[in-house]
């Protein structure tokens, strides 16, 4: 295990133990068991990245169906910034995302993401607000585009943080109509953590 690096004072308290809870490997087993026709099996992971990659804390997260771990339909970078009441997650797409296939497990492939393999996902950032012993977070606004099977959509997604648990609800909302054209119809997605990241996220002095 390596020592973890420091931040400063000024950093939120808020901000370290959203990361803290983040840091890790998810998984909904359970649910799927429970409800194998609805929710299929999957890992989302949020591996925090050297503080030196943004100067302050970082994540290059995957989504992965159990039965093929090396494809991740989803992966993402982001990085975290204190806003006093809040915090502010910006999200960022791989230029190459399949060459970092893997990162999120795999520490040697995850050295090789540098600032310049990610692009900035524009009104994709999401909010996060501590309540009480969790994080409650929400895309800003209705501006997330993202189009699927030739309509465009505008990302909805809520999320529940804690330092055990990763409960998420991600709509693709027609442009026009405002109606529902992907995602999950049966609920939210419902995560307990398997494996801890949280003593590679930096501490406070």
């Amino acid at each position: 295990m390596t020592t973890p690096l420091h931040i400063s004072e000024s950093e939120s308290n808020d901000l370290v133990t959203l990361a803290r809870c983040m840091a890790g490997d998810f998984s909904n087993y359970k649910q799927s068991v429970e409800n194998p026709k609805n929710f299929a099996h999957i890992h989302v992971y949020f591996r925090p990245l050297p503080f030196e990659f943004f100067s302050g804390i970082g994540f290059y997260s995957e989504q992965v169906y159990d039965y093929d771990l090396w494809s991740p339909y989803r992966q993402g970078v982001h990085r975290l910034v204190d806003c006093k009441d809040h915090i502010y997650i910006e999200n960022y797409s791989l230029k190459n995302a399949y060459l970092y296939a893997g990162a999120a497990r795999e520490l040697d492939i995850l050295k090789t993401i540098t600032t310049d393999c990610i692009q900035r996902r524009h009104n994709c950032a999401m909010i996060f607000r501590r309540d009480g012993d969790l994080f409650r977070g929400s895309v800003e606004g209705n501006s997330c585009l993202i189009e699927r099977n030739g309509c465009q959509t505008y990302l909805v997604s809520d999320v529940e943080v804690t330092q055990t648990t990763w409960v998420s609800l991600d709509k693709g909302m027609d442009m026009n109509t405002h109606e529902q054209v992907w995602g999950s119809t049966f609920g939210p997605l419902r995560f307990e953590k398997r494996e801890s990241f949280a003593h590679e996220i930096p501490t406070i002095l």
